[in-house]
């Protein structure tokens, strides 16, 4: 995997932190029956690219998002992930005005998608062309929603979790609503989430997906797996065009921080099943990490990753 990334001012000391980091990246295959531990060396084609952006100031005192300093982060994720150097120039790249965009978020009311990510999205579309009549932001709704249904590009944008179904709610995740009965998909670990992005309403239409590390949360017990002990401020986002590489990364960040916070490899509760299964049963991406180019911006205090 490649790495782009500026030197630390720091680069000459060995700390714990750095120790811990290292053994995320040799021993998280194991921790997880991660994909890459089957498939290493596998690809040699091009890597899909992943970016990742943090701001130190990207949460208050409060844990509430900055808005300005979300758009900020969004707008240079963009332009690396696509190599432009104009923000607009970059979404206009990624839709048209004469598209009719839904952006997908999540309400799950313990940890949403913060309302700030939501409008930075909304705002670009906006400015890339597209008529606000025709750009709608729903979680929910989705399947009775006129611009959802009659959708021809989409924005995925959600918070990262432990999740008691599926291992890790991320990207992949979030199309569950799209479907009427979502429990369908709760079988073997929700191993066939990717089976949903084939399905004619979302087929081929997603853009961009944005995997909010804002406030991850990286351990959960039980059907409510939730507990405010397990938040953290990593402040960042991932953003990508594929949502299985996305998801890949998330996970990837996840298991780096249980490392970190156990002392030891600790597997998620329900292991995430459907994230190699999207790449080596459904072929929706990539989650080989080999495969991947991690393009990482900013703030690099315990990036973990």
């Amino acid at each position: 995997m490649e790495v782009k990334v500026s030197m630390n001012k720091n680069k000459g000391l060995i700390t714990r932190r750095h120790f811990l980091r290292g053994a995320a990246c040799a021993g998280l295959a194991m921790a997880i029956d991660f994909p890459s531990a089957s498939m290493a060396g596998k690809g040699n084609g091009p890597k899909t690219r992943v970016v990742l952006v943090r701001d130190e100031q990207a949460l208050n005192e409060n844990g509430k998002a900055n808005g300005q300093v979300i758009q900020e982060m969004l707008d240079s994720a963009v332009k690396a992930l696509l190599d432009e150097q104009d923000v607009v120039s970059a979404w206009k790249e990624l839709v048209r005005p004469s598209d009719t965009v839904g952006i997908k978020s999540n309400v799950w009311y313990q940890l949403p998608t913060p309302r700030e990510l939501e409008q930075a999205i909304y705002r670009r579309v906006s400015e890339a062309g597209v008529l606000s009549q025709r750009i709608a932001i729903d979680d929910r709704g989705v399947l009775s929603n006129p611009i959802f249904q009659n959708s021809t590009a989409l924005i995925n944008v959600r918070p990262v979790r432990t999740h008691f179904w599926s291992g890790i709610g991320g990207c992949m995740k979030n199309y569950i609503m799209f479907v009427p009965t979502p429990s369908s998909y709760h079988r073997n670990s929700c191993e066939d989430l990717a089976a949903i992005w084939k399905l004619p309403v979302v087929k081929d239409k997603t853009k961009l997906n944005v995997l909010c590390v804002l406030q991850p949360l990286f351990h959960g017990r039980g059907p409510h797996h939730f507990s405010r002990k397990y938040l953290w401020e990593y402040k960042g986002l991932l953003v990508g065009t594929d949502p299985v590489a996305v998801d890949t990364m998330g996970l990837r960040l996840i298991m780096a921080k249980r490392l970190a916070y156990f002392g030891e490899e600790k597997k998620l509760g329900t292991l995430p099943l459907h994230v190699e299964a999207a790449d080596t049963k459904h072929n929706l991406g990539t989650s080989d990490l080999n495969r991947i180019e991690l393009i990482k911006l900013g703030w690099e205090e315990d990036v973990l990753i």
